[in-house]
């Protein structure tokens, strides 16, 4: 199913036009974020802008923070939206564990805080960046430790933050295909161009090898790919471009 990160047009309000121009542009489904789904009178906002767009929304991404300590209303959105994937995303840089034990427990604590997802059926797992490719003094990678701490937790592998993070893609997900439930679909400028959106890439107008790693994502059983840019100048630009070139990988 090809899906579209939300957070890709945060800058470009209102919501229901991104839906509309997503649909317009081909997409089956959009993933969600904190931002879209902060409160009840959002979530029905969104709900019925799916609705209305012919979207669905089968991942969704919601902080640590939120699975913690409001349970009853993520449980709320996932069944409201039928999300059937849910992925906690991000840890700040102040809060981030700096030893492999740390990260372990970390990993511990994201399992748990989606424990009851999880009995429901939920799909539940990590979103990664780039600094769990950095590795600890003991030489163990963060990615390796929240895996070992939370040994049922599947992955949304972010495959452009992976190479960003210096690793292969390549290796990772056949270190990791049995747990790679989700990917997310971007690409990186070349260097030095596309500064003025952080220096990322329309889908096939950057560096990475998308040609060899969504194979090998398939491959390995993904079904959801979400289409993402962090910072995009024109995210209806980016939608286009990025989808016309997924179809034609």
């Amino acid at each position: 199913m090809i899906g579209y990160q939300l957070y890709s047009s945060r800058n470009f309000p209102p919501l229901q036009d991104t839906l509309e121009m997503l649909a317009a542009a081909g997409f089956e489904a959009a993933e969600g974020y904190g931002g879209v789904y902060a409160s009840p009178a959002q979530l029905a906002d969104l709900a019925a802008g799916l609705k209305a767009a012919g979207l669905v929304m089968r991942t969704g991404h919601f902080g640590l923070a939120q699975l913690e300590n409001e349970p009853g209303f993520v449980a709320d959105i996932v069944g409201t939206l039928g999300i059937t994937h849910v992925y906690c995303p991000y840890v700040m840089p102040d809060d981030r564990p700096t030893t492999s034990a740390g990260w372990r427990a970390f990993g511990a604590r994201v399992a748990a805080a989606g424990a009851g997802l999880r009995k429901a059926g939920i799909g539940y797992g990590w979103h990664n960046h780039d600094f769990e490719f950095v590795p600890c003094a003991d030489g163990v990678l963060p990615i390796d430790a929240i895996f070992a701490g939370g040994p049922d937790l599947q992955w949304e592998m972010d495959v452009a933050w992976v190479v960003r993070g210096g690793a292969d893609p390549l290796a990772w997900i056949a270190r990791y295909k049995g747990r790679i439930t989700a990917a997310h679909v971007k690409d990186i400028a070349k260097a030095g161009e596309k500064r003025d959106e952080d220096g990322w890439a329309d889908l096939g107008q950057g560096t990475v090898p998308w040609g060899a790693i969504l194979p090998a994502l398939r491959a390995a059983g993904v079904q959801h790919f979400v289409l993402e840019h962090d910072n995009p100048s024109d995210h209806a630009r980016f939608a286009k471009n990025s989808i016309t070139a997924f179809r034609g990988l």
